[in-house]
Order: structure tokens, then C-alpha cells, then sequence
């Protein structure tokens, strides 16, 4: 991807989620992932893809079961 469309691609997901902290960060190596950041959190990478012509952009986000906060009690019972 280029700085540009990194650039462009950061300032569509922090207008999306109102977010100013979301980085999108050009990688050190060539052919390393684009990463996406929030503040100083890894949260993904973005992948372009080129189809015919038409451009698109996936975020792929991994959230680790260690991560979350445990679980709450939904009706009374543990899920």
C-alpha cells in the first residue's frame, strides 16, 4: 500500500468509529502487514486487495480470548 492510501484509509476508520487515535502504520519491512492501532494497541493488520480494477480494503481483527473480561452472568446463569 501506498502513504497515501494508508493515509486515506486512517482518516476513513477514525471518521467511522470517532476515534482520532486509530493509526494506520506503513510497515518497517517490505511485504510485512500494514498495522492498525489504537493509541499504543495492536488491534489488526489491512490488507489490500485489487480485483479487475476494483479496489478494497480488509481489516482483519484477532481478539484474544485472554483479553476479554469475563464472562457476566446473562439470565441469571454463567453462559
Amino acid at each position: 500500500m501506498t502513504p497515501n492510501e494508508i493515509a486515506r484509509v486512517q482518516d476513513y476508520l477514525r471518521k467511522l468509529f470517532s476515534n482520532e487515535r486509530i493509526k494506520v502504520l506503513m510497515p518497517a519491512k517490505k511485504g510485512a502487514p500494514v498495522e492498525v492501532m489504537i493509541a499504543d494497541e495492536f488491534v489488526g493488520v489491512l490488507h489490500r486487495d485489487d480485483d479487475e480494477g476494483e479496489v478494497s480494503y480488509a481489516l482483519q481483527m484477532s481478539i484474544l480470548e485472554e483479553d476479554l473480561p469475563p464472562a457476566s452472568l446473562i439470565g441469571g446463569k454463567r453462559p
